[in-house]
């Protein structure tokens, strides 16, 4: 008799994951000869980086997602009182470097304590819009806008200690976050019609006054130097410096000489700065060339795709699951949208990485620790469909 599978080897997000980290150990060690950081061996890092990751996905298995739902508060809030932590803490431990003050710099190591905030928020806010639905079953325009009342406050407390690092990238995944799972909530359409015609106002009237009014903006808006160039080097390519547009000229630069097959490995010429980190994906493309790059948006559409059909299959037995699928989602499309967006010039840098490709220890912890709880998810729809249909 064969022998049955395991209910904890989930194929499919597997391999999804072997092949990422392959592909990231594979553009880090390229982007390694650019010797931007002489005396560190990047590639070396992001594996015992992605080691502790796997033991981490490996422990949050042995854990039902009920508990973590139970823990959804605690979780929130101990991610929360870091970025209070960080906010509060002296230089000695936290200094500011590129302008933020949005790590924790202890000895060995980084820590960013905003990328674990978006984790915990997934938990806390997929928590809420469950118990909410448990209790209301026939939802008026007032539960409605009860529920919006608590995500908006629940988003609002990181945004805010985020902000004043300042961190306007890393906002903007929450608030990403946020309005995906209050559309997935099942919120009255009028009202998310009237809060994204809000916004999307508020954005445009931002825009035009940093725009048109630059010294309005800095002034009154205290809008910072350095983010006002990248908005308006995005809004304007052809009227910035050539050390407002640096960026992204190198990064465009090392995507088109890569052409369709790359130059291989060893062979990068483009001089690209934080390669490693923010512009991993001009590494991939000048390596790899526009083959290397289709195939690594691919392999996010799969997980994505993944991601949105198991979150549809646990809805009725196991909704919590549901929501962390959906907004695990809508973090990965986020941050997937908008680093490859800069690096091709359609959307303004920021430094959002590219989650699992990108070096760096906060992110592929958070980012490990966000498949961890997906991964479990999927064990337990095996689980439960087994025993439907035995």
């Amino acid at each position: 008799m064969q022998k049955k599978q395991s209910h904890f080897f989930q194929s499919d997000l597997i391999i999804l994951l072997v092949l990422l980290i392959s592909v990231s150990l594979l553009a880090i060690y390229n982007a390694q000869q650019l010797e931007q950081y002489e005396g560190k061996n990047f590639v070396m890092l992001q594996s015992f980086w992605y080691i502790v990751g796997v033991l981490i996905l490996i422990g949050l298995q042995m854990i039902d997602t009920d508990q973590y739902y139970r823990a959804s508060l605690i979780i929130y809030g101990a991610t929360v009182f870091l970025l209070v932590v960080l906010w509060l803490s002296p230089e000695s431990i936290a200094r500011e470097v590129n302008g933020a003050k949005s790590w924790f710099h202890l000895p060995g190591f980084t820590l960013q304590p905003s990328e674990f905030t978006k984790i915990g928020l997934i938990l806390y806010l997929s928590a809420i819009i469950t118990k909410h639905k448990e209790r209301v079953k026939r939802p008026t325009l007032e539960t409605d806008l009860k529920l919006l009342g608590k995500m908006i406050i629940v988003v609002g407390i990181p945004v805010m200690f985020t902000m004043v690092q300042p961190d306007m990238g890393t906002s903007l995944v929450y608030l990403f976050i946020t309005g995906m799972l209050v559309i997935l909530s099942g919120i009255n359409w009028k009202i998310i019609a009237t809060m994204v015609t809000t916004l999307l106002v508020a954005a445009v009237t931002v825009v035009f006054i940093v725009v048109q009014f630059p010294n309005f903006a800095q002034d009154v808006l205290h809008i910072k130097p350095y983010q006002m160039g990248r908005v308006l080097t995005w809004f304007d390519h052809s009227q910035q410096t050539s050390n407002d547009t640096f960026h992204i000229d190198r990064s465009m630069q090392a995507l088109g000489s890569g052409q369709l097959t790359g130059k291989g490995m060893d062979s990068l010429q483009v001089q690209l700065p934080e390669a490693q980190t923010d512009f991993i994906f001009s590494v991939v493309g000048e390596s790899f060339g526009f083959i290397g790059t289709a195939a690594v948006v691919l392999l996010y559409f799969l997980l994505m795709y993944k991601l949105v059909t198991l979150g549809l299959q646990v809805y009725t037995r196991n909704p919590f699951g549901s929501y962390l699928c959906f907004g695990y989602m809508s973090l990965l499309l986020m941050h997937t949208f908008q680093n490859i967006g800069m690096t091709i010039g359609i959307m303004p840098i920021t430094g959002i990485p590219l989650y699992f490709l990108s070096y760096g220890g906060s992110s592929v912890l958070a980012a490990m620790l966000g498949y961890g709880l997906i991964y479990r998810v999927a064990v337990e729809n095996s689980i439960q469909n087994d025993y439907l249909f035995k």
